[in-house]
């Protein structure tokens, strides 16, 4: 059965079940007719018995009180056992053997003698002829009662024998069930089961191929053989898929660094010209008006500068005890000002017991001072911003940054993280802070999640791992 489908093997282990049943049942049937040929054969042997057993009556009144009617009565009674055993002398035979034509001589001698008896007109008997009916008598009588005995005994075997049908019964059930039990498991679940613990690694990235040892053509197997070659196809896709991502990235990186510098630059180059051009007519309010202007530009120019750094940098930052509920109340000072222009309520919800982290103070700072101010920004015309702190069941630390701005639409938060990629209005962000926070995040071997809808607000989710009695994050 290895080379059928899995289809065919259930067919065929029900078309065994259901032949094994009719089958049993057909021998079951022809079991119970046979008992009851055997029953009416041995009501058959009891009845020839019985008449023997009454001729014998018979014959003892004749010869304990010599009546001679009772020589009549023996006749019709030896007649009656005569007539049985010959309608039903091959069961006789088949259950006495050679005995039966033994009984048959021993029969009709009885009754010649009796039939002697009474062609008699002397009632007298003689002591020879008394022994010699006794002993025909009884040995009729004895074959008899064995006879029915035997024919007793294959009845009780018989039956025995039709009792131990349910256990066969049984027994074909278990062997049966069995098979099916080993079918599924070892062609269905189990198959199924490597299946979903390798669909689960793809999840991951992982697209090494199920190793499966069956190389059978039933529909599990297909199964496995076509996802190996989706995996495969996968994996050779992905390279092509990395590299042409990487050529994206570059593109957009680069056009976001042309575009985020060339604003100041072109500001500055045309301050610059101005004051060139203006410079002997400028008073000295207006000059340092375009001077200032200046300085602003190239403080614009300078923060994209430090934050494509901070992004960039790979080298991992000192990291001290830290308390985080210090990290972010100094992150809300420093947004103070802002939330209060804006009507913006901010509250906090930290749990005293949370445990300290290892960590550096200011890239915790930048990673929640990024999320303040995308929140802020967020609500141009006010709302609230709330901050949890607490510790998980799984020994990490968890910080949430909730705001009830404008939301992030579905298809942009996909992109959110990656540099240069910004939602908001030209001149109000460089689309590197959420790229930093998370990358900093990342670096203190934390991780970062986040949900949003449209309109509703949007909700950051800081982990960061707790670390161990070593004092290691």
């Amino acid at each position: 059965m290895k080379s059928m489908t899995i289809r065919g093997k259930i067919i065929t282990v029900f078309a065994i079940f259901l032949t094994s049943v009719g089958a049993l049942t057909i021998f079951d049937w022809w079991s119970i007719e046979t008992v009851q040929q055997k029953v009416t054969v041995s009501e058959f042997f009891e009845d020839m018995f019985n008449n023997i057993l009454e001729a014998r009556r018979y014959e003892k009144n004749f010869l304990f009180y010599h009546d001679r009617r009772s020589l009549d009565e023996n006749l019709i009674y030896i007649n009656k056992a005569i007539e049985i055993s010959t309608n039903i002398n091959k069961d006789i035979e088949r259950v006495a053997g050679k005995e039966y034509h033994r009984f048959q001589l021993d029969l009709n001698d009885y009754k010649s003698m009796i039939e002697a008896f009474v062609s008699q007109q002397d009632s007298i008997v003689t002591e020879k002829q008394d022994e010699s009916i006794r002993l025909k008598g009884k040995a009729i009588g004895d074959f008899a009662e064995k006879l029915l005995s035997l024919k007793r005994e294959r009845i009780h075997l018989a039956l025995a024998g039709i009792l131990g049908l349910p256990f066969v019964f049984l027994a074909i059930f278990v062997v049966l069930s069995m098979l099916i039990a080993q079918l599924l498991f070892n062609r269905i679940l189990k198959p199924l089961a490597l299946i979903r613990r390798t669909i689960d690694r793809v999840a991951l990235g992982d697209l090494s191929p199920i190793h499966y040892e069956e190389n059978a053509k039933d529909e599990i197997s297909m199964l496995i053989y076509a996802f190996n070659r989706m995996a495969g196809e996968l994996e050779s896709k992905q390279e092509q898929l990395v590299q042409s991502r990487k050529i994206a990235a570059i593109g957009t990186f680069t056009a976001g660094i042309a575009h985020e510098l060339n604003n100041p630059i072109n500001n500055i180059y045309l301050t610059a010209e101005s004051i060139l051009e203006d410079y002997g007519t400028l008073s000295e309010s207006e000059g340092r008006e375009l001077v200032s202007d200046v300085l602003s530009q190239a403080e614009r120019a300078g923060d994209i500068i430090k934050n494509l750094l901070d992004f960039s940098r790979n080298e991992m930052p000192s990291f001290t005890d830290l308390d985080i509920k210090d990290v972010i109340q100094k992150a809300l000072k420093l947004v103070k000002n802002q939330t209060m222009l804006s009507g913006i309520v901010v509250e906090t919800a930290i749990s005293q017991d949370i445990p300290h982290v290892l960590g550096n103070f200011r890239n915790l700072e930048q990673v929640f001072l990024n999320l303040f101010i995308n929140a802020i920004q967020a609500m141009p015309g006010g709302g609230s911003i709330v901050v949890n702190a607490s510790r998980t069941p799984d020994q990490t630390i968890k910080i949430t940054v909730q705001d009830t701005g404008i939301g992030i639409k579905p298809e942009d938060l996909e992109h959110i993280f990656e540099p240069f990629y910004t939602t908001k209005a030209v001149g109000r962000g460089t689309g590197l802070g959420l790229a930093v926070t998370y990358a900093l995040v990342k670096k203190h071997g934390g991780y970062v999640e986040v949900q949003s809808q449209v309109h509703s607000g949007t909700t950051f989710s800081i982990y960061l791992p707790v670390p161990d009695k070593g004092g290691e994050a």
